[in-house]
C-alpha cells in the first residue's frame, strides 16, 4: 500500500501517516501493524480536513537544540519550526544566540545537544545533504574582489556542482534576477554596498536551494540599498518558493517584511509569533517592534545601551503626540 493514510489499528494507539512514521525507529513494527490494519485505513485527506491536521513538516525544525562553548550555554535548548516559504526573522541582541544558531541549521558548528532538520534532512547525520538543498549570506563579505561578478558566481557554480553546459545560463539568469546583468564583467572592488550584497545573495542562490539563510543581509546599507536588496528577496520567494531565515537589528524591516518572528534572549526563545502577535502580547495598543524588543530583552540592554526601555517609553510619548 503507498500513498499517504491514517492508521486507525487500536493497537497503535494513535493516528500517524506513514511520512510521519518513516522518520520513526520503528518502521517495520509499523508496516507489520498496517498491513493487518487495511480495513481500518482511511483517507488522509478527509480526515484532516476533518481534524484540522496538516501532514506537512517544517522546513526547518530544532527540538533542544543546544551550543555550549565551556561553561557557557550559548543556544540552550531552543525548538523552532519553519514553514515552507515562509520569511521568519531571528531578533535579539548581540551575544543572545542567533548567529550560534544559524552555524548550527548549516552545518558549520555542530550541536551539543538536540536534534535539527533543514529541508528533511538531519543538521549532523546528513550534513552533506542539508548543504546541498540550502543557500548562506554570512554576515562578513563573501565574494572576492578582485573577481568580477560573473566569475564570483562561477566559483560558486563549479562548488555547487552545476553542469558545465548549464552554468553559463543559470549565472546569467542569477546576476539578471537580482539586477546585476549590467554589471556582470565589472571587478567585485568597484561594486557599491547594495550591489555587493545582491551578488552574495545570487552566489547562494545560485544552485536554486530550498532555504535561505542570511545573517544581517542590510547590515551597513542605506535606506535605497536595503529596499532594493528585500524586492529581490521577496522575488526569490515568490517566484522561487524559497524559505528565508534571517537575523537582522532593523526592527522596522522585520515587522514589514517576515511573516513570524522569534526573539532570542540569553540563548533561549523569549517570544516567537507574527508582528501583530508579539506587539499584542505586551498589553500596549502603540507598540511597535522596538518595544517588543525591549520589553522581552530589556536585562541585557539596559546595561549595554544605558536604558533602552526608557528611550523606547519615549518614543511611544513622541508617537501619541504627533
Amino acid at each position: 500500500m503507498t500513498g499517504d493514510f491514517l492508521c486507525t489499528h487500536p493497537g497503535v494507539g494513535v493516528c500517524i501517516t506513514r511520512r510521519v512514521c518513516a522518520t520513526l525507529p520503528m518502521v517495520d513494527e509499523f508496516d507489520a501493524v498496517l498491513r493487518r490494519s487495511q480495513p481500518g485505513c482511511f483517507c488522509l485527506a478527509s480526515i484532516a480536513a476533518r481534524w484540522g491536521m496538516s501532514d506537512e513538516r517544517p522546513i526547518v525544525e530544532t527540538r533542544n537544540l543546544t551550543r555550549c562553548f565551556g561553561e557557557l550555554k550559548a543556544v540552550n535548548s531552543v525548538n523552532l519550526a519553519v514553514a515552507s516559504r515562509e520569511v521568519f526573522g531571528l531578533l535579539g541582541p548581540n551575544g543572545a544566540g542567533k548567529t550560534t544558531t544559524i552555524k548550527m541549521l548549516t552545518t558549520l558548528l555542530p550541536p551539543t545537544d538536540g536534534e535539527a532538520w533543514v529541508a528533511g534532512f538531519h543538521v549532523v547525520r546528513q550534513a552533506w545533504s542539508v548543504r546541498r538543498s540550502i543557500g548562506y549570506v554570512p554576515q562578513m563579505v563573501s565574494a572576492n574582489a578582485n573577481l568580477t561578478g560573473y566569475e564570483n558566481l562561477l566559483v560558486f557554480a563549479r562548488v555547487f556542482g552545476i553542469p558545465r553546459s548549464e552554468r553559463s545560463s543559470r549565472i546569467r539568469e542569477a546576476l539578471a534576477f537580482m539586477g546585476l546583468a549590467d554589471a556582470a564583467d565589472r571587478l567585485v572592488q568597484g561594486y557599491s554596498g547594495g550591489m555587493l550584497r545582491r551578488l552574495e545573495i545570487a552566489q547562494s542562490m545560485i544552485h536554486r536551494p530550498n532555504v535561505l539563510f542570511l545573517d544581517e543581509p542590510t547590515v551597513g546599507l542605506d535606506p535605497l540599498a536595503r529596499d532594493n536588496v528585500w524586492t529581490h528577496l521577496m522575488k526569490l520567494r515568490d517566484e522561487f518558493g524559497a524559505t528565508i531565515i534571517l537575523t537582522t537589528h532593523y526592527m522596522e524591516e522585520a515587522d514589514s517584511l517576515c511573516d513570524r518572528i522569534a526573539i532570542m534572549h540569553l540563548g533561549v526563545i523569549a517570544a516567537e509569533g507574527t508582528p501583530s502577535q508579539l506587539k499584542a502580547s505586551i498589553g500596549d495598543e502603540t507598540a511597535t517592534l522596538d518595544t517588543v524588543f525591549a520589553a522581552y530583552a530589556a536585562s541585557e540592554l539596559e546595561g549595554a545601551t544605558g536604558g533602552f526601555r526608557q528611550a523606547a517609553g519615549a518614543r511611544r510619548v513622541a508617537n501619541r503626540l504627533k
